[in-house]
């Protein structure tokens, strides 16, 4: 943690805003095209020598007040952001800018409020209470969502393509999946009928644009109608309020328990609806198709150890998967959090300094003045190479035995992996849900088959994950 004092030599943060409108626009451009995201913060730290520095980050003018940011790139660093007493989190989910709450009903959500804030303790308890309430139904509705993705697996490898895309079928199972186990109503059997994750697609799209590319499109028409401004709320109206109505009927009771704690039951919807449809849903769509990419690319060594390790233990629990099971399932366990680890669904995480303090990185410590924002990426913290033996390599068993004491350099959650989401702090309520599902993924998946292959697309906002055979269970 950092602290008001350090041992360590204080530097001067490195690094420069620019001339302000221009250069931001310059490092929108160098972030998205030039070089690339991974390329625009590594330049920058071997530049300056510092994982910690100043620039600007997207999407800028127009859309952006202020792009100007402290860039953390380090372990050490990295966790101030999680540190309530130093900074805030109010409106900075997305980053330097804020969606308009014409998407989410005229509210802030519990995502976008700061624990100083009364709503975000009330938000929080209903979003923990919903995760206690239901999860004796999480694991029976993963294998019936999940039996219908696997069964699409067999159709499409067996196929004329020869292949199956993993992300499309998984965004129909994730959805019916998220909807089943928190409120136990098939979204496919109301009025919402298949078209939910379309939808929600469609909307979480209208929320991400300014930190997307997609290649698409003509470099220019991308900087004009996804960076520049914001795209108006009116384009999803109508399939907000379908996906509105279902989580009105869905999550009734819910919604009393919402109001019985004094909240307004409207609001609750709508944070109840972001919840589950931009965390929950959100969260899936991107983590099981990364299971998928590293266990498929690690090959059949680890294929054999993964079955070989979940078939026993459900023989000894009576031939189901349990959750005492998955919690006997080390390697298991450690796959799924090494996955988070090499590659965290979110990769961007923000808050604002709310008084002086000194932040200190490996090397040095940094004065950061009351106001100032802090941004780190993930992805270069959960790979720190001075935390991390081989920290670039996917390693199956890094968690296994004394190595689950590096557990607490884990980000994905918003927090540390040791730690538990609390009405005091902004980690994912749904963090625990999570880990255990990707456990389920990988057994239920394991139960079935004994090996399989990938192939990974070069989409850069969702790779898609083909799967191109699979060798079943004898």
């Amino acid at each position: 943690m950092s602290s008001n004092k350090s041992s360590k030599p204080l530097r001067a943060i490195p690094g420069s805003y620019g001339l302000s409108f221009f250069t931001p626009i310059l490092d929108r451009l160098r972030y998205f095209y030039f070089q690339g995201e991974v390329k625009f913060f590594k330049t920058r730290a071997e530049e300056y020598k510092s994982t910690v520095f100043r620039t600007n980050m997207p999407p800028g003018p127009f859309m952006a007040k202020d792009p100007r940011v402290i860039c953390l790139l380090d372990a050490l660093s990295f966790q101030v952001l999680f540190d309530m007493t130093k900074v805030e989190k109010r409106n900075v989910l997305t980053g330097t800018y804020m969606p308009s709450t014409s998407l989410t009903g005229g509210y802030r959500v519990c995502a976008y409020l700061d624990p100083s804030e009364p709503k975000h303790a009330m938000n929080k308890r209903l979003l923990l209470s919903l995760l206690a309430d239901r999860h004796a139904h999480f694991l029976p509705e993963f294998h019936a969502a999940f039996s219908k993705l696997f069964n699409g697996l067999d159709e499409g490898v067996g196929g004329p393509k020869k292949s199956a895309d993993f992300n499309s079928l998984n965004d129909v199972s994730s959805f019916d999946f998220c909807c089943r186990a928190y409120f136990g109503v098939d979204p496919k059997s109301t009025s919402l009928g298949t078209a939910g994750p379309k939808m929600v697609t469609k909307w979480q799209f209208l929320q991400l644009h300014p930190q997307l590319v997609l290649g698409k499109l003509p470099k220019i028409l991308e900087e004009i109608f996804l960076h520049t401004f914001p795209l108006p709320a009116f384009l999803v109206k109508s399939d907000y309020k379908k996906l509105y109505d279902y989580f009105s009927s869905a999550a009734s009771k819910v919604l009393d328990k919402a109001e019985a704690m004094g909240m307004n039951r409207e609001e609750a919807c709508h944070n109840i609806l972001f919840a589950t449809c931009f965390n929950a849903y959100g969260g899936l769509k991107v983590f099981f198709p990364d299971i998928m990419k590293w266990i498929g690319k690690a090959g059949e060594a680890l294929h054999k150890r993964l079955r070989e390790e979940v078939r026993s233990i459900v023989k000894g629990e009576g031939g189901e998967i349990t959750v005492a099971g998955l919690e006997k399932m080390k390697l298991t366990k450690s796959v799924v959090y090494e996955v988070l680890r090499i590659e965290p669904p979110i990769k961007f995480q923000y808050a604002k300094a709310k008084k002086d303090f000194v932040l200190e990185s490996h090397d040095a410590s940094y004065e950061i003045k009351k106001g100032e924002m802090l941004f780190g990426y993930q992805p270069f913290a959960t790979k720190d190479p001075k935390v991390f033996a081989d920290a670039e390599k996917f390693v199956p068993d890094r968690f296994v035995g004394d190595g689950a004491g590096m557990l607490g350099y884990v980000y994905w959650s918003n927090g540390w992996e040791t730690d538990a989401p609390t009405e005091l702090n902004k980690q994912c309520p749904a963090k625990d849900f999570v880990v255990l599902v990707g456990r389920l993924l990988v057994a239920e998946f394991f139960m079935r088959y004994d090996s399989f292959t990938v192939e990974v697309g070069t989409n850069p906002v969702e790779p898609a994950v083909s799967v191109t055979s699979l060798i079943k269970a004898a």
